[in-house]
């Protein structure tokens, strides 16, 4: 199947001529060709840093998944040699610092649960900078130096808050979006609201307006970034040890100098460089292949990382740590080596089986010479990490909940899924019930929608909550919420629920507010009652199958052992 028929992958078909706007590199500036119908000649090809000699030059591509690999490398290496060493200073005088939001509007942080406990959402990014002599020698493209830097690989990290899972969605770089209006925060610069490729973001004053256009883009809540170049990345990939891969069938790509036997092979160096640059060896010779075989990799080094067995070296670990802080870029949350410690405890509590990798769902433009996101899929997976629903499929797609201490659960349990609401459980007389409603639709790339707090606290007034009360507080966040702070509340929520047509999955058990607190997103900008589900023409952002990923999403599990690469047939040996 051609590339036009796939909905997911991480780039667009060719097309002729390069774009202005991004120094003349059109979406296909990686694009490669290779003769089909000459075979490999035995005994030439790549090498693994141990005799072989790379003959190509890396593609960007694969420099971009590179960085993307350091990146989670840099958290999992600080996590495991941090504890052993005692040079934060000195490693921390390597971190840059950068603002984390450089728009206009920002969306407010998820609120906690009822164990004070909070989803974590991380974007990575790659940065192609060539402002240093050893970027342009990794990075090529001599002529770009001085060109500001495209955030090449965006990649978003979510980690839920009871800490089970972890989704890490991908944008392709050439997914065409809406870059809100941002403010450089060295200089000053405005530079205002414009349509282009998400790459493009990074020009615009830095990481910070990246973190804007996602916000903008998917509603989703933005909490750190974590920014790498070209810088260390080789030798940090290099350094790891060597990672397993799988083919299907002898395989030999001419372009990336890839040659391996069937079955599983343990690369490294060079070798390792190659099977991220591969794209005519595998699959159908499209970009999306590739992008499979980028998740494969990085799935395995994942599990080599956190099963222990390739950090065990304490040189090794200082010399990954230095390169590691280095090479990166965070916000000022994030802004020592303890800080992203922590972090890396958090992620190490994450079972491999719960971890997912996939791309926005996505189609290509009229002419091909961009992508898109694919409507409907791609809101529903951006719903789903919105709500702390696992992109994996194995939520029951209720948001993480304390332990409910008049319940069989000790206070102490780990935080469980709301459970359902027993259809016998007997409605709250509304006059007792306080709610405070607020306005909550703006920061999502539009202004507020000027008095929707009063309109539906009227209605809920109307409907005998006589005690509702409608709160001046700005708020911003795409999904409408119901609140409550105490165990014993959730028959109130309840019934406020039903009473505007709110699904149960909007009803939530969090400490951030006292009593009942109903927060109207941006999902619901007019009407006294929530969009009706069952409606088919006046349909509700969730939808009965929303806690369920796509079918098409191309999910790859991080204990997926078996997983093996089909090799194209054109390129066996």
């Amino acid at each position: 199947m051609g590339p036009k028929e796939h909905d997911s992958g991480t780039g667009v078909r060719p097309h002729v001529g390069g774009d202005p706007a991004h120094g003349g590199r059109g979406p296909d500036h990686d694009r490669e060709t290779v003769p089909r119908q000459r075979r490999p000649e035995p005994g030439r090809g790549g090498g693994d840093g141990h005799g072989g000699r790379a003959r190509t030059r890396p593609a960007p591509l694969a420099r971009r998944v590179l960085r993307w690999s350091a990146i989670v490398l840099c958290v999992l290496i600080l996590g495991t040699a941090g504890a052993g060493y005692l040079w934060y200073d000195s490693l921390n005088s390597n971190l840059r610092k950068a603002a984390l939001h450089l728009g206009d509007d920002k969306l407010d942080p998820v609120e906690p649960n009822a164990a004070g406990q909070t989803p974590l959402n991380i974007l990575l990014l790659g940065s192609d900078s060539r402002n240093s002599d050893e970027n342009v020698r990794l990075g090529g493209a001599r002529a770009d130096r001085g060109r500001p830097p495209l955030a090449d690989v965006q990649m978003l990290l979510h980690l839920s808050a009871d800490r089970g899972d972890m989704s890490v969605l991908s944008i392709p770089r050439d997914t065409r979006v809406t870059i809100p209006r941002c403010t450089d925060p060295e200089d000053g610069t405005v530079y205002q609201e414009r349509v282009d490729r998400i790459n493009a973001s990074l020009q615009n004053g830095g990481p910070g307006c990246t973190v804007a256009t996602w916000e903008r883009l998917t509603g989703i809540p933005v909490d750190h970034f974590m920014m790498i170049d070209f810088t260390g990345v080789v030798s940090m990939a290099d350094a790891v040890g060597g990672v397993p891969v799988c083919v299907d069938a002898n395989v030999y790509d001419r372009r990336s100098g890839l040659r391996l036997e069937q079955g599983e092979t343990t690369v490294r160096g060079e070798r390792a460089l190659q099977w991220l640059r591969t794209r005519y060896g595998f699959e159908d010779g499209s970009d999306i292949g590739r992008a499979r075989a980028q998740h494969m990799y990085m799935s395995s080094m994942v599990r080599q990382l956190k099963s222990g067995t390739k950090l065990s070296n304490p040189n090794r670990l200082r010399r990954l740590a230095e390169e590691a802080t280095s090479a990166l870029t965070v916000d000022h949350g994030l802004d020592r080596v303890e800080k992203l410690f922590d972090l890396a405890n958090e992620l190490k509590k994450v079972p491999s089986e719960r971890i997912t990798m996939a791309t926005m769902p996505w189609v290509y433009s009229p002419g091909g010479s961009y992508v898109l996101p694919k409507e409907g899929e791609a809101e529903q997976v951006f719903s789903m990490l919105r709500r702390d629903v696992a992109l994996d499929g194995e939520d029951d797609g209720k948001p993480a909940q304390a332990a409910d201490p008049t319940g069989p659960e000790s206070p102490s349990a780990s935080p469980s899924k709301e459970p359902t609401a027993d259809p016998t459980e007997p409605a709250v007389d509304p006059s007792s019930v306080a709610v405070r409603v607020f306005n909550g639709t703006g920061g999502v790339g539009h202004a507020p929608v000027s008095g929707r707090a009063t309109a539906v606290a009227g209605e809920l007034r109307s409907a005998g909550f006589t005690q509702t009360v409608a709160d001046a507080t700005p708020r911003s966040r795409q999904d409408t919420v119901l609140t409550y702070a105490e165990p014993g509340q959730r028959a109130a929520a309840l019934t406020v629920a039903r009473a505007l047509g709110l699904p149960e999955d909007a009803v939530r058990h969090a400490a951030a507010d006292p009593g009942l607190a109903l927060t109207v997103g941006a999902d619901w900008p007019e009407g006294a009652t929530y969009p009706d589900t069952r409606d088919p023409a006046n349909p509700s952002p969730r939808q009965e199958d929303d806690n369920r990923p796509p079918p098409e999403l191309d999910g790859l599990n991080g204990m997926d052992r078996d997983a093996c690469m089909h090799v194209n047939p054109v390129a066996t040996w």
